[in-house]
């Protein structure tokens, strides 16, 4: 059978190793003779699984016991709204949130419904490629009570490496696209959030590493679903979660130990994005109009000079086995994302057909 790479944004790729166990798992799992997506939450042998997959995203990411982890539902977009919720008292307060792309201005539109929102603009253009500015000339205001930022714009292929310094400031990260695929310092940061269709595992579970003195924030309008606390009381269970998107994500992070930890998952994710922007530099049909300091290692995004053979790229691509590399449909262009799951034989496969296709149809 031919090798097939999917590049989609997410719902993502899962490791083929993770696949085979919960296919091996699935009619029977851990010899209780029934599958784990009808087994209740509630009962030991599931409550044992949650325990274990907590200690070991705490082992993957050095989360000290000053953070409480939960495991929420809604997607990142339920965060928009669930964050100013818990952290503020009232509709009156301040918020500060970084824009520099899709995603960071729709948290934006939500968090204006309840806060008096700074929207701050931090996109640049430098050497005809827009770029990020350094965080120390963001124009960030004293009477803000959280700053909000993400530092992976899946759309835009857009990233911030640098981690914030803000001391003493409440600092909100949405790590949807980059958890997991790089190192980063957590204690940087009162609240990380991330959905889990990239590299958690299947859609339906998000994961929030919150500072414990954060827990008990939120205001009375608060509706219990979303109430941090009420979901810490409840250890993530207040109602019934996704159960099967908590166990694959359990299983990926099983696999991310077995394969080198975070470490090696940083050092694959730049070989693979080099490889691409190696042929996107070198060619006359593809541009990436991303400055190198903020180009995305995980969502490498592409222009056709010769908008002209878009289809014909998508055609061409589908029958080499590379799936989902349409653009985003605001953006455009192709996006080839890839995220931990997938091989650098994939990465490679699509290098070496981005030649090809150039030199055979511009």
């Amino acid at each position: 059978m031919r090798e097939i790479y999917n590049f989609s944004a997410g719902p993502s790729m899962l490791p083929k190793d993770v696949m085979k166990i919960a296919k091996n798992e699935f009619l029977n799992w851990k010899n209780s003779g029934v599958s784990v997506l009808e087994i209740s939450h509630r009962s030991t042998i599931f409550m044992k699984m949650t325990e274990i997959i907590e200690k070991n995203i705490r082992k993957l990411l050095s989360i000290s016991n000053d953070y409480k982890i939960l495991f929420l539902h809604g997607g990142a977009r339920g965060q928009f709204s669930a964050i100013p919720m818990n952290l503020l008292k009232n509709f009156y307060e301040e918020t500060d949130y970084i824009n520099t792309g899709y995603w960071s201005s729709h948290a934006a539109y939500e968090a204006r419904k309840y806060s008096k929102t700074n929207i701050i603009d931090v996109i640049r253009m430098k050497n005809k490629k827009k770029c990020v500015l350094d965080m120390s000339d963001w124009m960030i205001s004293d009477r803000s009570k959280y700053i909000h930022y993400c530092p992976n714009e899946t759309i835009e292929g857009i990233s911030i490496y640098e981690e914030p310094k803000f001391y003493g400031r409440t600092i909100v990260g949405d790590f949807s696209s980059t958890i997991l695929s790089r190192r980063i310092k957590i204690n940087n940061y009162s609240i990380i959030y991330a959905s889990s269709q990239k590299n958690i595992g299947p859609s339906g579970i998000t994961i929030l590493i919150i500072k414990k003195e954060l827990l008990c924030k939120s205001n009375k309008h608060t509706p219990s679903i979303l109430d941090y606390s009420i979901n810490y009381k409840n250890k993530s269970m207040f109602n019934t979660p996704s159960t099967f998107s908590w166990y694959m994500s359990g299983l990926v992070f099983d696999w991310i130990i077995k394969n080198g930890g975070i470490k090696q998952m940083e050092k694959n994710n730049f070989i693979k994005s080099k490889l691409l922007y190696n042929v996107i530099d070198n060619s006359n049909l593809y541009i990436n109009n991303i400055h190198t300091n903020n180009r995305s290692n995980t969502n490498i995004t592409f222009l056709l000079t010769q908008k002209s053979l878009n289809k014909k790229f998508l055609e061409e691509s589908k029958k080499n086995g590379l799936l989902y590399l349409k653009g985003h449909s605001i953006y455009g262009g192709m996006r080839a994302s890839i995220y931990n799951a997938m091989p650098i034989d994939g990465v490679k496969k699509l290098a070496k057909f981005m030649i090809k296709f150039e030199k055979r149809f511009s």
